[in-house]
């Protein structure tokens, strides 16, 4: 089967019509592999990197051009791999370098492109540089990470928070000052003012350089460096507390982050970085942008050739489904810049699934299959979360089996991450539905064993079918993975854009509504309805095109 679909998918991207000779990352679709919860090889109940390798025709068959695999360094886990204790070991519990050079060999084979993550402005508190800079302020890396004095008071240095909650700042009795953590108090941040720092970590990358691999995944990229001066930030007004994936539980919301993240020295650092990555042909870096003015961060980290390849937010990570929102997403950073190389994702490892978030009692599977096509057509690459091929729901996990630091902070007001991190559900029989021969770490709710992999693969109109057909037909249409994108006006409840590329323009409609809608074509131009994406055949009249509830219609258009 997986041979077959992979030989089908390398013959679908041979045919593409005019396919421009460009970077292979361009407009490529990204899956994304939580490790712990992909596939357990070991049956200790985490999944681990020879389990990624027993897997990947699967992620091939999928027709995605790259993987982008979460943390799997050697790491106390307090906050699951992004807390790392030694950069170039593989943690135990994940397997070895010899099963990551095995990873990156099949992924190859199988014309998969391998991508990383790296967590370079923190490490875990247990990583052997911070045990030797907490001992005095007169060792060698005594100024690898940010220390400072308490206020006369005795108090942190100043106001910043942590986005896990409470101060950003920890005192560290055996130096008798404070240190900074933007995240868990186990993940002390490095000083990226030392020149040593980081001239090391370049060197921790390009440990992984040299392994092989096709692309970084930057975590937190905008928090490497920090204001020298150390002032306050400033207070953040209540109206401007909600939206843009705020936590209103959670005071972190309750600040301007002027100071804590994204400086001006952070641009120098990435020039340095695309130096080094420069050197490996090939190799892209992704960066991940939080902060006050996102778009803004995207476009002056993506701009040139001397930054980042591309960047992405979580401007569509929001808890609420809004058209208007997204559209003004898109456009605003269109209109920032047009060199700007967008990555947009509506779920991930850190979210509530997005067939939960956005879905407001539409039936779920219908749902996901449109989420997965609108998601696609976008201008930019695409991260795609394992398991929203299935279009897996926010799994319900009972208090008593919750594992994240950050729900175990916020409960009950905020259940935490685990709920998008339950395993993934390969077949419907057993007690572990085929992640794993033993106790999964974190439980498999019955609602996804009923849409498992093995399940959806002999359904033909299943969601993972869906998905995979409308990957190997998106191939053969180069507008929609390198052309620009401008929205047009429609009606309520639908989203339609046009994709211009090499002559040809590409309309794109969605209805998200529960009923059928028109969309007008008068002021866009004769348009030649298109086939094979897997969507129900629309109507076309002279009124425009009638598109079913939960549909999508495709066409060029000539004018």
């Amino acid at each position: 089967m997986a041979r077959t679909e992979n030989k089908a998918r390398i013959e679908d991207q041979a045919i593409a019509e005019s396919a421009p000779a460009v970077e292979w990352w361009r407009g490529a679709v990204i899956y994304q592999i939580y490790p712990r919860s992909f596939a357990d090889s070991n049956g200790d109940g985490i999944g681990d990197l020879p389990g990624i390798v027993q897997r990947l025709d699967y992620v091939a068959s999928l027709g995605v051009d790259a993987i982008w695999v979460s943390p799997f360094f050697k790491s106390p886990m307090k906050d699951f791999g992004y807390d790392i204790s030694d950069y170039r070991e593989i943690d135990p519990i994940f397997g070895n370098l010899a099963d990551f050079d095995r990873m990156v060999e099949r992924a190859h084979r199988l014309g998969l492109r391998v991508m990383i993550d790296q967590v370079l402005s923190h490490t875990s508190d247990q990583h052997r540089w911070f045990d030797v800079s907490r001992q005095s302020r007169d060792n060698d890396k005594a100024d690898w990470y940010v220390w400072a004095d308490p206020r006369p008071d005795g108090t942190p240095p100043n106001n910043w928070l942590s986005i896990f909650g409470g101060s950003a700042w920890q005192w560290e009795p055996q130096r008798g000052q404070y240190y900074l953590h933007n995240f868990l108090v186990s993940q002390p941040d490095l000083n990226f003012h030392n020149p040593e720092v980081v001239r090391q970590v370049l060197a921790e990358v390009e440990f992984w350089l040299k392994r092989g691999i096709d692309g970084l995944r930057l975590d937190a990229i905008n928090f490497c460096f920090h204001d020298p001066q150390l002032r306050d930030n400033p207070a953040r007004p209540e109206e401007e507390r909600r939206g843009r994936g705020f936590r209103t539980d959670n005071p972190y919301a309750f600040q301007y982050h002027r100071y804590d993240n994204t400086q001006p020295e952070n641009r120098q650092f990435l020039e340095q970085l695309r130096q080094l990555v420069d050197r490996y042909p090939g190799v892209v870096t992704l960066g991940e942008i939080s902060g006050d003015e996102p778009l803004d961060i995207m476009v002056e980290y993506t701009a040139g050739s001397e930054r980042l390849h591309m960047a992405y937010n979580f401007e569509l990570l929001v808890d609420a489904f809004s058209i208007p929102h997204i559209r003004n997403t898109i456009e605003t950073l269109e209109s920032k810049s047009e060199d700007c190389w967008p990555c947009w994702a509506i779920g991930n490892h850190d979210v509530r699934r997005v067939a939960s978030r956005w879905a407001n009692g539409t039936p779920l599977q219908p749902w996901a299959k449109l989420l997965n096509a609108f998601l696609f057509s976008l201008r930019g690459n695409i991260c795609s979360y394992q398991g929203e091929e299935l279009g897996l729901a926010e799994a319900d996990v009972p208090r008593d089996a919750v594992q994240d630091p950050y729900g175990l902070n916020f409960w009950p007001a905020f259940k935490g991450r685990d709920g998008c991190r339950t395993p993934l559900p390969w077949s419907n029989a057993g007690s572990a539905c085929d992640f794993s021969t033993g106790q999964p770490w974190l439980p498999i709710p019955d609602e996804h064993r009923a849409i498992a992999i093995d399940v959806q693969h002999a359904q033909t109109e299943s969601v993972l079918n869906a998905y995979r057909t409308f990957l190997r037909w998106r191939a053969r249409h180069p507008a929609l993975r390198f052309g620009s994108i401008r929205f047009v006006d429609s009606p309520a409840d639908t989203l339609c854009f046009v994709r211009e590329h090499a002559g040809k323009t590409l309309l794109a409609c969605f209805n998200f509504a529960a009923e059928a809608r028109v969309a007008p074509l008068a002021r866009i131009g004769t348009v030649q309805a298109l086939g094979g994406h897997g969507f129900a055949p629309c109507r076309v009249g002279d009124g425009g095109v009638e598109i079913p509830d939960l549909g999508a219609f495709f066409g060029y258009v000539s004018q």
